[in-house]
């Protein structure tokens, strides 16, 4: 196996448990202007997409365009729920404490939505200086170009790179990249949304609990101390 020198995270429904929260949220608001669209329809459109991308989407599909005001409306409404629903994701604190490879932050998000995600999640100093976000780039998931510059920012070697993703233009992404790439399904969006067959989607690992992140990668975890070790 290659030598792994920075762990890529997502955000949504990897490191928080928020996809199910914004695929019903985003129903519930296409409901309001007319377009209805399910929880299946979000899964197999929306999931690791930015939001310039779910747009263009709506206008191609439904042949609508949104007013101006609709994102900002929107993005108000979701990060409300965050601030009642949004928990971080089961063993993943745990998982960043014991790490001892480098690692970063790599969303489809907008900046503000990452930045009061992690604080509700209570994530955000670990991840302070270490985020990339889809408005660095020209292109977004699944176009390898996000992980390209959270690899770059770090000065590691794609090849070198690990990513855990739950979408499948995430993975997709991943491996165009040409990183290692693990996909999470653990989140509650895998419960609650039908999600799409990959079909031929490959990622070199999956696993539903971060109790069980260094099954396969045992060297990225730092070495038991004594005292853990008696505990």
């Amino acid at each position: 196996m290659r030598r792994i020198e920075l762990v890529i995270f997502d955000c949504d429904g990897v490191l928080i448990d928020s996809e199910a929260i914004s695929a019903r949220m985003l129903v519930a608001e296409m409901k309001t202007r007319g377009i209805d669209i399910d929880l299946a329809y979000v899964a197999r459109h929306f999931l690791g997409r930015s939001y310039p991308v779910v747009l263009k989407v709506i206008r191609e599909d439904f042949g609508v365009d949104l007013p101006e005001s609709f994102e900002a409306d929107y993005r108000r409404r979701l990060l409300a729920a965050f601030e009642t629903e949004l928990t971080v994701m089961p063993g993943v604190t745990a998982a960043l404490d014991r790490l001892a490879t480098p690692y970063r932050l790599a969303t489809s998000s907008s900046p503000a939505r990452v930045a009061r995600s992690l604080e509700i999640a209570g994530l955000a100093e670990r991840f302070a200086g270490r985020i990339s976000t889809a408005s660095e780039v020209a292109r977004g998931k699944p176009a390898p170009d996000l992980f390209l510059l959270a690899a770059r920012k770090a000065g590691v070697a794609p090849e070198r790179c690990l990513v855990i993703e739950d979408s499948e233009n995430g993975v997709r992404a991943a491996l165009a990249a040409g990183m290692e790439a693990w996909r999470f399904t653990g989140g509650a969006h895998f419960r609650d949304i039908a999600l799409p067959d990959p079909g031929d989607l490959r990622p070199h690992r999956e696993f539903d609990d971060f109790a069980r992140f260094f099954e396969t990668r045992p060297e990225l975890a730092r070495a038991a101390s004594c005292t853990e070790g008696a505990s």
